[in-house]
């Protein structure tokens, strides 16, 4: 590996760098938002950002309506490439089923538009309004 490469450490590193190297989030600060927030959990308790997470922590996060439960696997304090972030964390199999059932939920239970329809022409809406002063 090269110096710029961001390396595994050995060391424990903040709960809000980890979270952005894992790239759960874009930048530091809406890690930190997420933290204080509460919708980061580290071994079951909330935390503050500045929590040193260490390797075998199972840390919650929540998305939107959708919940990650990892174990931390590899530490790093700069983001790399997605393929090393991948590495940072191993997903539990409940949470991805989980995951993927709740995901199904929501496309299904999406109303379906008919494109076809669309809005009511001037046309049916006289019909309509025919319709209702009967």
């Amino acid at each position: 590996m090269s110096p710029r490469d961001p390396a595994p450490a050995a060391t424990p590193v903040r709960l809000d760098k980890w979270l952005w190297a894992a790239r759960f989030f874009k930048t530091r600060s809406l890690a930190t938002e997420a933290v204080d927030g509460g919708k980061i959990q580290v071994n079951g308790e909330r935390v503050k950002p500045s929590k040193p997470v260490k390797v075998g922590d199972e840390v919650r996060v929540r998305i939107g309506p959708y919940e990650h439960i990892v174990e931390v696997t590899g530490m790093a304090e700069r983001r790399g490439p997605a393929t090393l972030a991948a590495t940072l964390y191993q997903e539990t199999e409940a949470s991805r089923t989980a995951r993927e059932r709740l995901h199904w939920q929501l496309t299904a239970a999406a109303p379906a538009l008919d494109p076809e329809k669309g809005r009511p022409t001037k046309r049916d809406r006289r019909d309509l309004e025919r319709f209702r002063n009967r």
